[in-house]
Order: structure tokens, then sequence, then C-alpha cells
């Protein structure tokens, strides 16, 4: 059996990023092949398959090879409690991705090792559905270029097309926070965006990203710029002014719409017939839609007038619809 092709060359592959993690000044060549025992073409062909086939992200300064900083985690236990949470937030992310993503496998494979046997079983089972979901490799190619240019503050070059246009532009992002959202199965970056005619800080969606290109140069967020009071007001990911929705909900669905906080700007007041008006500012009224009309005939929006009049028209066009 030729050790490419042999459970041999796997650990090896695995000592050897297990030497780079720990050596942050980075090995060479000559040392890698005498901790691994091999000659140093050798090595050279692992070095090869890990940033090609593995996909791990190297560094190299001269002839010393290095990992980047951050990509292998330390250790951490949990206690039940926090297990919990944990298998919580892993079911989460896996309703809000419906692609093929190997890395939330892994993710997930690896949590499950710690959790309580109940729980781990049951995050062992959902781990294996990520499989069934549909297969994009650019979407994983991009997804592993944004981890690595977000937590090593890099900029990236891409090309984007949006919903609402029919031309494709070209972006220099530089990406300051990731986020996934329920609405439309989607992960989100932020971050301050430049091309011909237009900068700023700018929501996009990593589905639609193009040639995504990771370069080597790297950016400060500025001190004032903070994410959290940038999605203050948000529904979920897009930024911008707040605007006033005011939404009345009936005596039918009022004690379920009390039971949760949906938004931290939001007010509650109980109206004569039972029902209630919930008060609302969000950053985007398009974000908020899909939420809104999930309630059908529930719901009547009366703020602002400009979003009543497009429920108007979609009340009117789904009853010619059924009728």
């Amino acid at each position: 059996m030729k050790d490419n092709d042999s459970p041999v060359r796997a650990i090896r592959l695995s000592q050897i990023q297990h030497f780079l993690h720990s050596n942050p000044s980075g090995l060479t060549s000559k040392e890698l092949s005498d901790l691994c025992g091999v000659c140093m073409r050798t090595i050279q062909r692992d070095i090869q398959s890990l940033e090609t086939d593995l996909r791990i992200p190297l560094t190299q300064n001269g002839d010393r090879y290095g990992i980047t900083a951050g990509y292998i985690l330390p250790p951490v236990s949990f206690s039940l409690y926090e297990a919990m949470v944990i298998f919580l937030a892993c079911r989460l992310a896996l309703r809000q991705t419906d692609e093929n993503n190997p890395h939330i496998e892994k993710a997930l494979t690896k949590i499950s090792s710690v959790l309580p046997s109940p729980l781990a079983i049951k995050l062992k089972e959902c781990a294996s559905s990520v499989g069934d979901k549909r297969e994009d490799l650019e979407f994983i190619r991009n997804f592993e270029k944004i981890a690595i240019a977000w937590t090593t503050q890099r900029q990236v070059r891409m090309k984007y097309q949006s919903l609402e246009s029919d031309g494709i532009k070209e972006w220099l992002l530089e990406p300051y926070f990731v986020d996934m959202t329920g609405v439309g199965f989607s992960v989100y970056v932020i971050g301050h965006a430049v091309r011909e005619g237009k900068e700023g800080i700018i929501t996009f969606k990593l589905e639609r990203m193009k040639d995504l290109e990771l370069l080597n140069n790297r950016f400060e967020i500025p001190p004032e710029i903070s994410v959290g009071k940038l999605l203050e007001s948000s529904w979920g990911i897009f930024t911008g002014d707040a605007i006033s929705i005011v939404l009345k909900f009936s005596p039918h669905v009022t004690r379920r719409v009390k039971e949760s906080v949906w938004h931290i700007s939001q007010s509650i007041e109980d109206i004569p017939n039972g029902g209630c008006l919930l008060s609302l500012q969000v950053n985007s009224a398009l974000e908020i839609t899909p939420w809104i009309r999930s309630w059908g005939p529930d719901v009547e929006v009366i703020e602002p007038q400009e979003l009543r009049d497009e429920f108007r028209g979609w009340a009117t066009r789904q009853y010619e619809l059924y009728r």
C-alpha cells in the first residue's frame, strides 16, 4: 500500500497540523521531516495536500510554515446546562441553513463528543442530516474564505449581484460581522465595502458572492463602529435608519403575541376588542415583512402607510388567486 493512500499518511497530516499549531514561530520542511520521520519531499507533498485537499489555512514566512492563528481552538468543557444551550443553538443553526456544509457536520460531531449521552446521540443524528442537503461548492469555498478574512481581518475582493439589480458589481469588502437568519435560510456578511460610486457599511448575502478573492491587505475596525449598535434596531441583519411599524393583532392571537419579546423596541397596547397593538422600531420593513405575513388575517398593518399599501395589494392579489 502506498503511503499516500494509507492511514499512516492521515495520521501524519494530523501531526503536522499539531506541530504547526504548537510552534507559533513556524517550522521548516527540514524540522517537520525530522519530527515526522520522513523525507523533505514527502513533507512538501503533505503541505500541498493540507492546503489544496483539506483547505487548511497555512502561512509561509521565508522557509518557515505556520498555521493561521485561531484556526485550531483550545479544548473546552461545558456544564449540563451549558450543554443544553449548545444543543439548542446547534439545532437552530441546522434549521437555518439549506446547504450541505461539511464544516457544520464536523463541528456538530465534535461538539456531540463532549455532551451528555442523550444530547450527544440526538446531535449526531442531526449532524448526519447535513449530508442530505443540497451541495454548493462555491458557497463552501466562499464560507471558508470569509471565515479566514473575518477572523484575521483581511480584505476580500468579490463580484456581487444584488436581488434588485440586473448587473454584477465588483466590491472590496472588509468583513466586520457574519450572521445567519432563518429568513431565506441565509448567511450574511456585514462590513465596510467600496465599489465605483458607492461606499459604506453594507450587508451582503454570502450565497450571492462570486469569484471571492482573499487578499493580504489587513484592516482595522474603527473604534467608533459597534456591530451591536449597528444591529440594535435590526429585525435580523439589515442596518440603516429605524422606521416605526404599528401592527394590530386580532383577539385570536393576542395571547400568543404577548408571550414573546419579538424585538428590543417593542411595546404592546391592549385595545377594546380584546386584540392588541404592537409597536416596533426596526431598520428594514423588507426583513420583517415575512414575519408579518405569517400571521395571515390575524394582523393588520397600521403604520407606515407604504407598508400598509403593500399589504393591501398582496391581499387583493391573493383574493383574486383563491376566489
